[in-house]
């Protein structure tokens, strides 16, 4: 530390002398005097008159923005901290110090600002690498100067640096060089330095003679000119040096003089501290005393000016206090009467809500009890229909039973819409994921508006991209999307054509965007009607057109799409046709066995599958409808009208599949499975119910059903869910 304040203090005198040099101003003239006042009280010691003087420097530059004057200032600052062995505040002075010297662009300045850096850095072993750059700066810069005399300082303290971390070799050229840039005009302090850097760098070599003969140079100029720092460094490196080459009692010797003026150096620095303490104590009350009678004759000038606004202030505060009591009083009143007006508002509030909680609980309970109670006889008329068309011979009655056929599967598709919408009203509507072929899918669709499109004259196209892969998500819900939108594209085009499409968008990371299309050559929709066609019960209206419908198909769609989160878009031109486009993200899924189409699976084309099967069923026409579907593919019928009785027939009889009504008085057919699950686990029972099938699937396979067949059934899927039932064996 003393190699880097000692030569800090030259550097400070020779800023003063160029400082003195080139201001004369009257600004300048006082900066000059305090930033000598500082170096002064550093070279006595005093830190605290040198922090003063510098923090005042500071303040008197930073208004004038003289960035020469600040740089002097923090580097003032960094020397105290630094000589208190506070390095980092004297690094973080330094720096500022550096950013004031680039700014004045004076090469002494930034000189001087590396060279301080340099030492602080250089103190520190972890550091000493970037301290020898910061001194090879302060060299290439010094070197511009002809005054050669400022490469001493940098030369010097890398030396100096070098000598302490045991770099003997590496310091001599540095020791060299400051020998040769010295001369006698410099300061007796840095030549006894200088000396005892020799004497460190020969005692390193073991060259204790020539050590000898530098550490008494180097003692004999500091004792002679009274250099108390240079006289105790100079002493302690001597007893270090007599100690290595064995000259114990000559090292105690040097090391008790060493320690003399250790203690003359406090006692000289206890002795400015104590003075500047009492001195700074002293100003202190003075200030404080001074503060005092300014403040206490401030108060007494607000006093008098303000003793004749009082009154005014207290009688106007009085009148606007009466003003504002009046108002509270009046506000508290209508207060009370509006909250007791909320309390009413909120017990009716409460009130309807839970009259409103009550009736949807009670819409929802209805429309569920008619959806069974509607779907069941209709199974029986669309069961029936079905097999007289088939069976019919007579060609006049085949019209009357095409119509019948027809408002059975209206008054069905109204029955599902109407429910469909109350269930997506009611939250109670959610995706499922299954993995399916979209090509069988769409391939499906079609052919059940086959008869539709050969009364209309319309052709239908499907045109999928082979490229898609089986896809994981809710189909069921995908193909009551498509047949609602087919379904109008058919019912709205007289004739011409209607299309079906489906395209890859993107497949990639285990995920498929499909962009599906409707598009017919039909009427068209106006353009005020494109918003209103998705509100519910609304229906587009042609002059001299009849076209019947509920109004719920479109609305049912965009609110499925919304489950998969997408949206439909219209393009249409009245008269020339209508296109609804919309995209769908799924996931790929892998081709399985268990979901090809098994509608071709016949008693011909499957042998294996000739069983017997029991029909558990309380309605005596579903009974008959049943069994006149599964006769014609040759399967052999038993029927029990009760769950009791098809227990009865279980115990005794061996069966290949259950057909099992859900809603049965009595034991129903959850609770018949469960029995029939206790002595039979392997026989697979199918649920027959006219309940929507979301709402009790979970309940149906968790009694042991093995799958579900919704009334009235499509008779292709029909038997498509009961041969699987027949291949696969019970989980």
């Amino acid at each position: 530390m003393r190699k880097n304040y000692i030569l800090n203090v030259i550097g400070v005198l020779l800023c003063l002398t160029l400082s003195a040099q080139n201001q004369k101003e009257t600004y300048k003239d006082s900066t000059d005097k305090i930033a000598k006042a500082a170096s002064e009280a550093l070279e006595n010691y005093d830190f605290n008159k040198s922090i003063d003087q510098s923090l005042l420097l500071i303040d008197l530059a930073s208004g004038k923005n003289d960035h020469y004057q600040l740089n002097h200032g923090y580097n003032l600052l960094g020397i105290t901290y630094e000589m208190l062995e506070d390095t980092a505040r004297a690094k973080e002075n330094y720096l500022k110090a550096l950013e004031y010297a680039k700014s004045s662009k004076n090469d002494t300045l930034l000189w001087y600002a590396y060279n301080n850096l340099g030492n602080i850095y250089s103190s520190n072993k972890n550091t000493v690498s970037k301290g020898f750059d910061f001194y090879k700066k302060a060299i290439e810069i010094a070197s511009r100067n002809p005054d050669q005399s400022q490469v001493l300082v940098p030369v010097v303290n890398i030396a100096w640096t070098l000598l302490e971390n045991g770099m003997f070799e590496r310091a001599f050229p540095y020791l060299e060089q400051a020998s040769q840039i010295f001369t006698e005009d410099e300061g007796g302090e840095a030549k006894s330095n200088l000396y005892t850097l020799y004497g460190m760098y020969y005692s390193g070599k073991e060259d204790y003679g020539k050590a000898k003969d530098y550490f008494l140079k180097g003692i004999s100029l500091a004792e002679k000119n009274s250099f108390i720092v240079e006289a105790s460094f100079a002493y302690e490196e001597y007893a270090k040096m007599l100690k290595n080459s064995g000259n114990a009692d000559e090292a105690y010797i040097a090391l008790t003089k060493h320690q003399e003026y250790r203690e003359q150096l406090f006692a000289r620095e206890k002795n400015l501290q104590r003075e500047a303490v009492y001195e700074l104590f002293e100003t202190e009350e003075y200030k404080k005393n001074l503060e005092a009678a300014r403040r206490e004759q401030l108060y007494k000038d607000e006093v008098l000016e303000k003793t004749q606004q009082i009154s005014a202030i207290m009688v106007v505060s009085l009148v606007v206090m009466f003003f504002f009591l009046i108002l509270l009083f009046r506000n508290n009143g209508i207060r009370k009467k509006l909250i007791s007006q909320l309390k009413e508002k909120n017990i009716e509030l409460k009130s309807a809500k839970d009259e409103a909680e009550r009736l949807s609980t009670l819409k929802t309970r209805f429309f569920s009890t008619v959806s069974h109670e509607l779907r069941t006889p209709l199974y029986g008329v669309v069961g029936l229909t079905s097999l007289l068309l088939e069976e019919n011979q007579n060609k006049e009655q085949e019209e009357d039973l095409k119509s019948l056929k027809f408002s059975a599967d209206y008054l069905l598709a109204l029955i599902n819409d109407v429910l469909q919408m109350n269930k997506m009203e009611s939250n109670l509507v959610h995706l499922e994921n299954n993995t399916f072929n979209i090509h069988e899918l769409f391939q499906g669709i079609i052919k059940t508006f086959e008869t539709t499109r050969n009364n209309r004259m319309v052709n239908i196209e499907l045109n999928v991209d082979p490229g898609i892969p089986y896809l994981v998500g809710d189909s069921m819900r995908l193909s009551q999307i498509m047949m609602n939108l087919l379904g109008n594209a058919v019912k709205f085009t007289e004739k011409g054509k209607v299309w079906i499409k489906a395209e890859t968008v993107n497949c990639k990371d285990g995920r498929c965007r499909i962009y599906f299309e409707v598009g017919d050559t039909g009427i068209g929709i106006p353009k005020n009607k494109q918003e209103e066609i998705f509100e519910e019960f609304s229906q587009l209206k042609i002059q001299n057109l009849n076209y019947q419908g509920t109004g719920l198909g479109l609305p049912i769609v965009k609110k499925l799409l919304q489950l998969f989160d997408s949206e439909i878009q219209l393009e249409s031109v009245e008269g020339e046709g209508s296109v609804f486009s919309f995209e769908i993200n799924f996931e790929q899924g892998a081709e399985n066995e268990s979901i090809r189409h098994l509608g071709g699976a016949s008693p011909e084309t499957l042998p294996q599958l000739l069983k017997k099967i029991l029909i558990v069923d309380d309605n005596r026409i579903n009974q008959v409808v049943t069994q006149r579907i599964l006769k014609k593919k040759d399967f052999e019928c038993l029927v029990a009208s009760s769950g009791e009785e098809a227990l009865e027939i279980l115990k005794v009889q061996t069966v290949d599949v259950v057909l099992m009504d859900v809603n049965m008085p009595g034991m129903n057919g959850m609770e018949t499975t469960m029995k029939i699950r206790e002595f039979n686990p392997d026989v697979p029972v199918i649920a027959l119910t006219a309940v929507e099938v979301g709402e009790m699937k979970e309940e149906i396979l968790k009694a042991g059903m093995n799958d579900i067949i919704n009334k009235p059934y499509n008779i292709p899927q029909f038997f498509d869910t009961i041969f699987k039932n027949l291949l696969e064996p019970v989980a």
